[in-house]
């Protein structure tokens, strides 16, 4: 199985996670990694030349997903709209179409660079609180799906979403440093990141996907 890895840290606990449990499973040759940008690790799903990743939601409405999301429950310090000339941030389907489906204009900045931004004291409109302050949901930023292997699949995110996983305090300060950020400020971000997709997180996806006129397939 080969999965498709995004070095962002809203997945780190996840990623930590999988590794920890192919190795227990014994079964650590049998999978492989392709590491890319968000944009990228969807069309190499829909291509099929990899089997399963976290893809964004806006291009998960016709793949099979598990129960697994990037979740913001109303702020997410990592997907902002800086008051700047209109710009995509390449990477990001999602957080371009989340601007649009807002009607806000601006430079869409994601991921560790955002967070970083924020940190340091940068104003900017964060998405996800926008969208919660006009839908009362929280927003899906984007789900864990596959094209081959879906039973493993399906049983490594049912761990996880039991698992209650904590990320180790050397972990914890080796991703800080390589990021330039406080260990503390990295596990505080992290409390603001949801994985386990609920009624509200479903209600929100569909809402995103209509309004963005994206068909839903419910193809668990």
């Amino acid at each position: 199985m080969l999965f498709g890895s995004i070095s962002y840290l809203n997945l780190l606990p996840f990623q930590i996670f999988l590794k920890r449990s192919i190795s227990h499973s014994g079964a650590k040759m049998s999978f492989g990694y392709k590491r890319a940008v968000p944009s990228e690790i969807n069309k190499a799903l829909h291509r099929r030349t990899i089997n399963a990743a976290f893809i964004s939601s806006v291009s998960s409405g016709s793949c099979r997903c598990t129960k697994l999301g990037i979740i913001a429950k109303k702020r997410v310090y990592s997907v902002l709209l800086l008051d700047q000339k209109e710009a995509q941030d390449p990477a990001s389907e999602t957080s371009n179409q989340l601007a649009k489906v807002l009607e806000l204009q601006g430079r869409v900045l994601i991921g560790d660079a955002a967070l970083k931004y924020h940190l340091e004291g940068g104003e900017a409109i964060d998405l996800a609180e926008a969208w919660y302050e006009q839908t009362k949901l929280p927003f899906v930023f984007a789900r864990l799906c596959y094209n081959r292997y879906g039973q493993s699949v399906e049983s490594i995110a049912n761990k996880f979403i039991q698992s209650r996983f904590k990320i180790p305090q050397y972990i914890l300060k080796k991703e800080a440093k390589k990021r330039g950020i406080t260990p503390q400020a990295l596990r505080w971000y992290l409390e603001h990141i949801h994985y386990e997709m609920d009624n509200k997180a479903e209600q929100s996806l569909k809402l995103f996907l209509k309004k963005s006129k994206i068909k839903h397939h419910v193809n668990r």
